[in-house]
């Protein structure tokens, strides 16, 4: 009997936001059908869909909650970079070649992955880039519309002038800010000689607050061992860096996800300590059995298939989401690497409570080829790239 009043209220909840998205809900009738296709699970605690969807997108990849407070979705489709309010009213864009995915910086600076044609050797090439965009030049004020790109970074030209044609292959997979205004860049190639200047194509690299190359990073195993070749094919990243600005801190740890066909565990924690003796990133080791306490975990194997959208939430309670891409599902887990929520006051189970969510389609609680995911103000925004449009979600629990 709870679960069917409960999956009642959901329906009607579902009903009233999407009127509340109509301009014309006290006048035209509106089509209500769309109600009839999701099924929602029966869940006490659950994701909830906003309507309407933020739609006219070629081909969306990315989504960035910024620390100016606003929303930045990357159209890959259109080349363009597009700045919407809390509200989802569009603020402005800017066209950058390539563009794929992005990160704001605590400055308040765009940092955008993509694509610069250069002649090497006499012959064109198509090279993956960094490019730096300042919102606020000119005295025509702050804001996307009015920005300029002011510099780029060209692989393999930020670390030696040398030119090689695997350099041509190399791609940034995802970027993510640090709290000194550093950032770390997912990096993939052909070229994983861990001997060559520079380390193997496959790797995380940490970027200063002026864009210079720090290092690529190695990894430290807590039971011994030294590794320059740790990351295969990441995918996606974030640092612990998150808005709002008056909050955001972290001291360099992150999150990565891997698309590497052989890896087992496709999405890990990497700490960064410092001691006495210097300083070092170790995979931290998480949970994987305990069922008394939840019901999935970030580090079992096999959890993922392509885990290639990564967010952490920034209001403390530092909850991470996975887009999956194979899956078609949006998988939310502690920092501790836990599935699911805390459960509420008076809940009657201490158990962490399942909250993921997905399934491949069109519906309110579907999905095809999800590829991003942000978070700001309690509200979770997806990037569900195969449906062309920015899907937008609210726990029960955080309506008051």
């Amino acid at each position: 009997m709870r679960k069917n009043v409960m999956n009642k209220f959901l329906m009607l909840f579902v009903l009233l936001i999407s009127l509340m998205g109509c301009e014309k809900y006290f006048g035209d009738k509106t089509d209500i059908d769309f109600i009839d296709k999701p099924v929602f699970q029966a869940r006490d605690v659950a994701f909830v869909p906003i309507q309407p969807f933020l739609k006219g997108f070629n081909n969306p990849t990315d989504i960035v909650a910024g620390f100016d407070e606003l929303l930045y979705v990357v159209d890959q489709g259109t080349e363009e970079i597009i700045c919407f309010d809390e509200a989802a009213k569009q603020l402005g864009k800017i066209k950058i070649k390539g563009v794929h995915h992005i990160a704001q910086d605590r400055s308040l600076n765009i940092l955008a992955l993509g694509t610069v044609g250069k002649k090497v050797g006499g012959v064109e090439y198509e090279l993956s880039c960094i490019y730096r965009i300042d919102l606020a030049i000119g005295e025509q004020g702050y804001g996307l519309q009015n920005a300029q790109v002011i510099d780029t970074l060209i692989h393999p030209f930020y670390l030696t002038k040398t030119f090689k044609l695997s350099d041509a292959e190399v791609k940034f997979t995802d970027i993510s800010v640090r709290a000194d205004n550093g950032y770390l860049i997912c990096r993939t190639g052909v070229d994983n000689n861990v001997s060559k200047l520079g380390g193997p194509d496959d790797a995380v690299l940490h970027f200063s607050k002026t864009d210079e190359l720090i290092t690529p990073i190695n990894i430290s195993l807590s039971g011994g061992g030294f590794y320059r070749d740790y990351f295969k094919k990441p995918a996606a990243i974030s640092t612990f860096c998150q808005p709002p600005q008056i909050t955001a801190g972290g001291n360099g740890s992150f999150v990565y996800s891997s698309i590497d066909d052989q890896s087992q565990i496709k999405t890990r924690i990497v700490d960064y300590l410092e001691s006495e003796f210097g300083s070092s990133y170790t995979p931290r080791n998480l949970p994987t059995e305990d069922t008394s306490k939840a019901d999935g975990f970030l580090s079992e194997s096999n959890k993922f298939g392509l885990p290639k959208g990564l967010a952490i939430t920034g209001d403390g309670s530092n909850y991470i989401f996975v887009a999956d891409t194979e899956k078609d599902s949006v998988f939310q887990f502690t920092f501790n690497g836990f599935e699911g929520i805390n459960p509420p006051p008076g809940y009657p189970s201490g158990k962490f409570i399942y909250s993921s969510f997905g399934g491949s389609g069109a519906g309110l609680l579907e999905f095809n080829n999800p590829a991003a995911v942000a978070y700001a103000n309690k509200i979770l925004y997806v990037v569900d790239k195969g449906n062309a449009r920015i899907s937008r979600f609210k726990l029960t629990t955080d309506f008051q």
